[in-house]
């Protein structure tokens, strides 16, 4: 099983830059996405029920790392989308190949006004697509991020605990270790970086979840977001704060966790995890 995550900064901005065709020949069997910006009613037919390939076999497509899927009958896919009661704003989304057993926000009024989760139920396996809220300079929204924080490790312990294995993949909007951004000293009081934040992520690793993508690989340099200016992107000047963590119990099923850094069309790029 592939599942993939990713920020596309406005998902009807990415449609503009080949995200369908992308979505269609990317292999992934779950498709998450976090700051969609748009309600359903907005979106186009194909947004919402991709279903062919067909029609793009001219058009040029994402340079993805993922390999295209083998099969050349047409695909369905299945769209589900909490978006935030503010227009234009935050929300979340999963795509999927196989229709799930269910589909809950988080449950939590506050978070799911914003759109800040969107949960995938597949038999044991609990799939969630989270953005995290952005603490903002200097902290304005650090108490309701760690309100988010302590909200989002109550439904992972919840889940687990009814005996379910959980995927929480998504924009974290945290680095957690100074390996994970190109500045780590600089940063030290800017959202992202807060003292508190990694506080957060050292106790939500230290409690039952593990970063899949760091209990694979401990290379620098790894990075998921770059700023728009000074083409911080081509000089891979970046903070690493998109995340697949799982449950320990399940972390042995984890075969691979990558970064898809070749992906363009957001200031996020697509990571992906596979699983056995």
């Amino acid at each position: 099983m592939k599942i993939v995550s990713w920020n596309v900064n406005g998902i009807r901005a990415v449609e503009k830059k080949d995200f369908v065709p992308w979505l269609l020949s990317c292999g992934a069997d779950v498709v998450c996405l976090q700051e969609t910006k748009a309600r359903p009613e907005q979106l186009s037919e194909e947004l919402r029920s991709p279903r062919s390939a067909e029609k793009y076999e001219d058009e040029p497509l994402f340079s993805a790392a993922l390999s295209k899927t083998e099969e050349a009958e047409p695909q369905q896919w299945y769209s589900y989308f909490y978006s935030a009661q503010k227009a234009g704003y935050s929300g979340t989304a999963i795509y999927t190949r196989t229709e799930p057993d269910s589909i809950e926000p988080l449950g939590v009024p506050a978070f799911d006004d914003e759109g800040r989760v969107t949960i995938a139920h597949f038999k044991d396996l609990a799939v969630i697509s989270a953005y995290f809220p952005n603490s903002q300079g200097p902290g304005l929204r650090l108490d309701y991020k760690l309100a988010f924080c302590d909200a989002i490790y109550k439904k992972c312990n919840e889940l687990v605990a009814q005996g379910n294995n959980i995927v929480l993949c998504g924009d974290y909007n945290i680095a957690h270790k100074p390996i994970d951004l190109v500045h780590p000293k600089a940063n030290e009081k800017n959202a992202g970086y807060l003292p508190e934040e990694r506080a957060w992520m050292d106790f939500f690793t230290a409690h039952g979840f593990t970063d899949t993508f760091r209990n694979l690989c401990a290379e620098p340099g790894q990075y998921t977001w770059w700023s728009y200016r000074q083409h911080a992107r081509e000089k891979n000047v970046g903070w690493r704060i998109d995340y697949h963590c799982v449950n320990n119990g399940f972390l042995p099923h984890v075969k691979a966790s990558t970064i898809l850094r070749d992906v363009q069309g957001s200031d996020h790029c697509p990571i992906l995890l596979e699983l056995e």
